[in-house]
């Protein structure tokens, strides 16, 4: 295979003795990790194998497992020069067939996996335009089933539009995966190996990267370059909007405001981009999804311990810096495009999916947050700003598809926080509440349909009230704080409907298992930074007829104000406890914001219990204020149920 020398010129002294040459590989080389068996394997090959291959042992090493991303790493190669060279030697894989329905009849629905291993190529040939459509890849907390959705309505819009779709995902927890979602499945994980096998085998057309998350997402550039047709928006738009400097400058052109922000590739750097910001400012990497290693850190020490131990920064993947706006609203706006069918933007259409109005401050993840559409607080001004703004960076990235903006107003001026040109979590839900498919509608767009002939050019406006809550795992996760942060930590979503926003709300948080009491005991312990809202929540409490029990600090502001309040001790200071009356049922609903970032065990004892004890808890003012409004409304007018098609 014409390999180069020995990469690693440490280990020549051991390439005699291949005992010791396996204990150097599990124990020092980083194989550990690994079972045995591939150690063994990989033994075999080098140093006798890999520094002189030939087609029978490369073809080994394949069925072995041995990906040409590995096979490059170990040979000093690039992963394109291993897999000309594969390519050249005729070693390419083959697709076996798993039979859905057990050979007692034809299946008409199968789905693949590929092999190395001799024997013939079980994928059924057709003529028709295929399109691939790229899923998420393994399920994970952080990625919800957004992804999953918009993937099947992709897979149904390409059957409308007379196409074949190729599912390609690794994930067998999701809907996509059904062997009768699609119609052909590849089993398969998301690399550019395994993906490019799939497009050149079934000779597609084009391949849509935006409905499956950061996954494909990052394969998109190399895909390009490797003869793959991204249909929708670009690649190059989408690492527009991803990139930090050619996002500022795009932003600047258009007028359009920004938090002030930085980047740093060391830690270093990151100080001397938050002296300039200030504190507090938002720190994360780049290119990943579910706010991953997401914080805001409010000190020196706290940017320090973060550098050294939640990322790791490099020149190709800087930290992001940006002034954090505390006490801001934040908005997510959904939309769709077709300029990228177009020769003149201008002629393009844009339309606004659905506008959806945190009910939590900025800083809390946009999967975790409770979002309520359409605002509920924002003028009409606001509003048109955010039409406008989305309007323009939908023309300027020529967006193909749907895209997705974040937005935090502060002190009346409306400030962009992140563009994503591709699928986001809030797309189901906006989808429902509208009643119009937009992923389907997306894909539409993908295949060359404009959204003048798909029948969709005006923002449709609902005439009552969706409200979205997430579903979190904490139950399952003992000891885990249960606070909300800019890094998501909801696996689901659920909506409440009503021409009420407080039955809306209070519907959503019976379906997410966490039923608003309507009468009992509400324990309040909020930070100090909070004290000063606090005395107006816990009156709107005691005159819906509740009973206020606090911790020393909050029960002397409440006391200060004329509240009757139960002052509960601390819990080392004696018994009953809050503790104690959470584990007695005494207390129906909990009010706790954290006292900073670093959270008093205190705290996170009364939040974890109140999780155990089924407990409704709320950790930010906005979500106790929503609650006390839901509250209210049952107690007022009770709630009905109806279909969602009565809605629509």
């Amino acid at each position: 295979m014409g390999l180069r020398e020995n990469p690693c010129p440490v280990l020549k002294p051991l390439m005699a003795h291949r005992l010791l040459f396996r204990v150097h590989l599990r124990f020092v080389s980083g194989f550990a990790r690994h079972p045995p068996r591939f150690v063994d394997y990989f033994a075999e090959f080098w140093p006798a194998g890999f520094l002189q291959m030939d087609k029978d042992l490369l073809a080994k090493a394949k069925s072995l497992g041995f990906s040409d991303r590995q096979i490059a790493h170990l040979t000093q190669r690039t992963e394109s020069e291993v897999r000309a060279e594969r390519h050249a030697l005729g070693l390419v894989p083959g697709f076996r067939l798993v039979d859905t329905c057990a050979a007692e009849f034809e299946a008409y629905t199968p789905y693949y996996y590929s092999s190395y291993d001799q024997g013939d190529d079980e994928v059924r040939p057709s003529d028709t335009k295929k399109v691939m459509i790229l899923g998420s890849g393994p399920n994970r907390i952080g990625q919800g089933i957004e992804f999953d959705y918009c993937c099947v309505h992709a897979a149904f819009a390409l059957k409308e539009e007379g196409l074949e779709s190729l599912m390609v995902n690794s994930n067998p927890e999701t809907v996509s995966t059904d062997y009768d979602t699609s119609d052909k499945l590849f089993f398969e994980p998301l690399t550019l190996e395994d993906v490019l096998h799939i497009y050149h085998r079934e000779k597609c057309w084009g391949a849509i990267a935006q409905f499956g998350g950061q996954t494909p997402l990052n394969l998109a550039l190399d895909l390009q370059a490797n003869g793959v047709n991204i249909i929708g928006t670009s690649p190059q738009s989408i690492e527009r909007a991803e990139d930090r400097k050619m996002f500022a400058d795009m932003l600047h052109a258009l007028d359009i405001p920004q938090p002030p922000n930085g980047l740093a590739t060391n830690e270093a750097e990151a100080l001397e981009a938050s002296a300039k910001l200030s504190y507090p400012v938002l720190v994360r990497p780049s290119f990943v999804l579910g706010g991953r290693a997401m914080q805001i850190v409010y000190s020196d020490d706290e940017l320090r311990r973060y550098m050294r131990t939640a990322v790791e920064a490099s020149p190709e993947r800087p930290v992001l810096v940006d002034k954090f706006l505390e006490d801001a609203i934040e908005v997510d706006v959904d939309c769709i495009a077709d300029v990228g069918l177009h020769d003149d933007p201008a002629d393009a259409t844009v339309v606004i999916g659905g506008m959806l109005e945190h009910v939590e401050f900025a800083g809390v993840h946009s999967g975790d947050a409770t979002m309520v559409l359409p605002p509920h607080t924002l003028s009409a001004e606001l509003m048109d700003t955010m039409r406008r703004y989305s309007d323009a960076m939908a023309r300027e990235l020529k967006v193909t598809g749907l895209m997705n903006v974040q937005y935090a107003i502060k002190d009346g001026i409306v400030y962009v926080l992140e563009v994503n040109p591709r699928a986001s979590r809030t797309v189901p839900f906006v989808s429902k509440a509208i009643g119009r498919p937009l992923a389907k509608l997306a894909a539409k767009v993908m295949t060359g349909r404009t959204l003048k002939e798909l029948g969709f050019t005006e923002e449709l406006t609902p005439d009552y009230w969706a409200v979205k809550e997430s579903v979190f795992p904490f139950n399952r996760f003992h000891g885990q704080d249960i606070l909300l942060s800019p890094e998501m930590k909801s696996t689901g979503e659920v909506m409440g409907l009503d021409t009420d926003l407080g039955i809306a709300y209070a519907k959503s948080q019976m379906a997410s298992g966490s039923s608003l009491p309507l009468e009992g005991r509400v324990f309040i312990s909020v930070s100090d930074a909070h004290k000063a809202e606090v005395a107006d929540l816990a009156r709107r409490f005691a005159d819906l007829g509740f009973k206020i029990s606090s911790t020393t600090g909050t029960a002397a502001v409440l006391a200060k104000a004329g509240l009757e309040v139960e002052s509960v001790p601390k819990l080392a200071e004696g018994r009953p406890n809050t503790l104690d009356l959470l584990k007695n049922n005494e207390i129906q609903l909990v009010i706790n914001t954290p006292s900073g970032q670093a959270p008093r065990a205190d705290e996170i004892k009364i939040r974890t219990t109140a999780i155990y004890t089924n407990t409704p808890i709320m950790t930010t003012i906005g979500s106790a204020k929503a609650a006390a409004e839901g509250i209210a409304a049952l107690k007022q007018n009770g709630y009905s149920v109806k279909p969602l098609q009565e809605y629509l």
